[in-house]
């Protein structure tokens, strides 16, 4: 018998995609700082999403799915593709040029606060006691540890400020998606065809911006880009991204947005193992209070109504 009293968010057909995509994304920093080297960010952002959409795109025809879109299902999917495969990518990539990839994902745990208003704005969506307190602890780990990255970042502040404003342009730019996903409208097209035409759309968008930015197509064929290349593309983006956008169509995005709070911490545990990264008092009291509030958030019975 299914017991109704739990909440969506602590069911395993929540939960597990849920792990899948915060534990994958908790480890593309690293990977995305060893793709910005030799090969200029944009056509890395072109490369990614031209193979997660010829993956998608494939998945989508062995499921059958229908890519008859009419002028909305297309203008939709570009939309999408744009604010999510196009500026939040390329705007992340080039963070990563000014600030450590740590501090990167700190600042990008951010997305909690964008996907909770506009979820309230453009969906009604009004947050229950629960999820405030939640997230109220969850932001005050997040304050220790973005203190804490700060102070470590070797950059200096002028490049540390390019890099936050970069980074808060793409929080800004996936809570759009984000956001989108949730809509009635998202709901009238299939989604793996939808991810795909949006995939497809985001990567000749990046093209054409790399092209006209930085010349024509460059590409390293050393084993570890063309590694990266495949595990963003395939596991990053093929894989997470319809885990993500359905579990964000049944939690919500301000819930779903939980997935950047714990991001950070699975990037600097994985630092710890292949950079070795340090753990500062700061560093563990933040990394204590995300999950704290991760806990309180995702147990909350009415967090979005």
């Amino acid at each position: 018998m299914i017991d109704t009293t739990r909440p969506n968010s602590t069911r395993a057909a929540i939960l597990v995609p849920f792990a899948i995509v915060t534990l994958n994304w908790g480890s593309t920093w690293l990977v995305i700082r060893d793709q910005l080297s030799v090969v200029p960010a944009s056509w890395s952002v072109s490369y990614r999403f031209l193979t997660a959409g010829i993956a998608m795109l494939a998945w989508a025809l062995v499921r059958r799915e229908r890519f008859d879109f009419d002028a909305r299902g297309w203008g939709f999917a570009a939309a999408l593709g744009a604010a999510q495969f196009v500026f939040n990518f390329n705007f992340v990539y080039r963070a990563e040029q000014h600030i450590t990839s740590g501090l990167v994902a700190v600042v990008f745990a951010l997305l909690l606060v964008p996907n909770a208003l506009f979820g309230r704005i453009f969906l009604g969506q009004k947050l229950g006691r629960q999820l405030i307190a939640g997230s109220t602890v969850a932001m005050a780990g997040v304050v220790l540890l973005f203190i804490n990255e700060a102070r470590s970042d070797p950059h200096g502040s002028a490049s540390a400020f390019i890099g936050i404003a970069l980074t808060c342009c793409a929080i800004l730019s996936a809570s759009s998606a984000n956001v989108m996903q949730a809509t009635q409208m998202a709901r009238r097209y299939p989604m793996n065809a939808t991810l795909a035409v949006a995939m497809l759309i985001g990567a000749t968008l990046d093209a054409i911006w790399a092209l006209s930015t930085t010349g024509p197509p460059v590409f390293e064929w050393r084993a570890g880009y063309v590694a990266g290349i495949l595990y963003l593309g395939l596991a990053a983006s093929a894989l997470c991204f319809p885990l993500y956008f359905n579990v964000i169509r049944v939690i919500g995005p301000a819930k779903a947005a939980y997935s950047s709070v714990i991001v950070p911490v699975i990037a600097m545990f994985l630092s710890t193992l292949f950079e070795g990264y340090r753990w500062s008092p700061l560093a563990i009291g933040g990394a204590a209070l995300a999950g704290v509030g991760l806990v309180i958030a995702l147990t909350a019975r009415r967090p979005a109504r």
